[in-house]
């Protein structure tokens, strides 16, 4: 069985912790929670419920008992809302939706009362509210005093770590998205008081040693089970936050040493390879792939969501374009793609990862509500390497494709920008290339000399609708400003300068007004 997390765990998941009034979620109580941790067969299905958090949006699949209060349940999914936050304010992608919020991310004109920004705070704070409470209730006085076993100890104990794991993840992405935010930790009890705001240089610390304190204590990638955490996928976060380090930290606080560290910890397992086939990364069998480190689990009929992998392919396909083709059965018309990412593949024919789908598109935008301007990219695909649909095709859209928050080509590419940036050009020209082998199949458009701005091109060109762009885009000063513009950028069809504020999100309006502790990021 493929899905540990998607099949029997996450159907018997419990939700059973409490927010804080200042977090405006809803949570559903099931047990009593003491009477739940007191059975230790317990913990593992609680444990589902912390991964299924990066996935679903609710205890009753698509729709009914949503996480999350003020926004449709199928907005407020995790990967749909990183999604959105990541790619829409880039030259990435372009949505041509009028749901309130999207154009205002296509333009970089959005405000702190944006539903999409309101989504991903509460989303990611939701997420460490249940690690909080999961942490707590496996404290080793808990544990003791619940008279368990010395291996029941141990095999929770090893879940604390994946719940620290997952907190530190969520962690990650408020500071990179929001910067400084509230910070509570299992000490922390719920509905008590108001939280402190952390600052992002502190915050940074926080996810570093959390880090450090569990990856040499989390499962071998060779020895996890599929979807959950293992020591690489902690290491992929921490080369991804050094990699970064100047953005959180101030110019001049560089950890790109750091960061080759970290990948080269992965590396070194031998546990990862490419893909033979860049387009089996993305499939509905995806989970086969030998390149992905650590994945957001979804099956089309144990895992239903019309957040994740399901909005990303249908929000991809419209115009003459048919679903059937992308083992779906239904086409929102949304997403596609700008002039200046689609310029990036200058050699279109040969290269693999050109996957736009041109006939009745124009490359050009000038409406941002009309699919057929921009090309498709209907990268993620609801088939598997055989041609065969996902398991629902028939009866849905839902897909059984998983998100690849962490994998291997990402790990060189960090590799070797950190390796060129500390002044190792040799060993970054063989990572990106690689990279390059695998696009086109040869060695025939290697590198043989390399500058900075080749690593976020490639960067594009490799890890295109994956979540990563916005960040990258920051880490090399082209986010705001005009050096570079794409379209729609500042809300002018041809693109323009946009402030420096919007390298941040605002901290819902809701929150400040509640939590006076908290100071909005400036600008807002």
């Amino acid at each position: 069985m493929k899905r540990l997390v998607a099949f029997t765990i996450i159907s018997g998941a419990l939700l059973l912790s409490s927010c804080g009034k200042n977090l405006n979620q809803a949570p559903k109580y099931g047990l009593n929670a003491e009477a739940v941790y007191s059975d230790p067969n317990n913990y593992i299905k609680v444990l589902a419920k912390l991964y299924s958090g990066m996935s679903m949006t609710g205890n009753q699949g698509p729709a009914g008992q949503a996480d999350i209060a003020g926004i449709d349940e199928g907005f407020s999914a995790y990967v749909r809302v990183l999604w959105n936050l990541q790619e829409l304010p880039t030259d990435e992608a372009i949505c041509g939706w009028n749901d309130p919020g999207i154009p205002d991310l296509n333009k970089s004109q959005w405000n702190a009362d944006n539903v999409w920004i309101k989504g991903m705070y509460y989303r990611i704070f939701y997420q460490i509210t249940l690690c909080n409470e999961f942490i707590w209730q496996a404290r080793e006085e808990k544990l003791n005093e619940r008279g368990f076993t010395t291996s029941q100890i141990a095999e929770i104990n090893m879940m604390v770590k994946e719940a620290r794991f997952l907190r530190a993840l969520a962690y990650y992405h408020a500071m990179d998205l929001f910067g400084n935010v509230p910070f509570v930790t299992e000490e922390d009890r719920v509905g008590a008081f108001n939280p402190e705001q952390i600052q992002r240089a502190d915050l940074f610390a926080y996810i570093e040693s959390e880090i450090k304190a569990i990856e040499n204590d989390l499962t071998a990638p060779a020895a996890v089970a599929y979807g959950r955490a293992s020591k690489s996928a902690a290491h992929a976060l921490m080369a991804r936050m050094y990699l970064n380090a100047e953005t959180y930290l101030g110019a001049g606080n560089s950890r790109n040493a750091e960061c080759a560290t970290y990948c080269e910890k992965i590396i070194n397992t031998g546990a990862f390879q490419l893909d033979d086939v860049y387009q089996d990364i993305f499939l509905a069998d995806n989970h086969t792939s030998p390149e992905i480190i650590f994945p957001i689990v979804y099956d089309g009929l144990y895992s239903q969501t019309w957040g994740g992998t399901t909005f990303m392919i249908c929000s991809a396909l419209g115009g003459s374009m048919v679903a059937a083709d992308y083992g779906v059965n239904g086409k929102w018309a949304g997403n596609r793609a700008t002039r200046p990412f689609i310029e990036k593949f200058t050699d279109s024919t040969e290269d693999s990862r050109w996957m736009f789908y041109t006939a009745g598109q124009q490359i050009d935008i000038t409406s941002m509500s009309t699919f057929t301007q921009g090309y498709a990219n209907p990268k993620y695909k609801n088939k598997t390497k055989d041609g065969l649909n996902g398991s629902n095709n028939a009866t849905s859209a839902h897909v059984d494709v998983d998100f690849p928050m962490f994998r291997l080509a990402d790990v060189y590419l960090m590799y070797a920008e950190a390796k060129f940036r500390t002044g190792d050009q040799a060993t970054a020209l063989t990572y990106m290339n690689y990279i390059r082998e695998r696009a086109y199949g040869d060695s025939n458009h290697n590198y043989t000399s390399l500058t900075l701005n080749d690593f976020l091109d490639e960067r594009a060109r490799e890890l295109n609708w994956e979540c990563i762009r916005r960040t990258d885009l920051i880490r090399f000063g082209l986010f705001s400003g005009d050096t570079y513009v794409w379209p729609f950028k500042g809300g002018d069809a041809a693109g323009i300068s946009v402030e420096d504020k919007y390298e941040l999100y605002p901290i819902p309006t809701s929150d400040v007004v509640l939590n006076p502790n908290l100071t909005q990021n400036p600008g807002y």
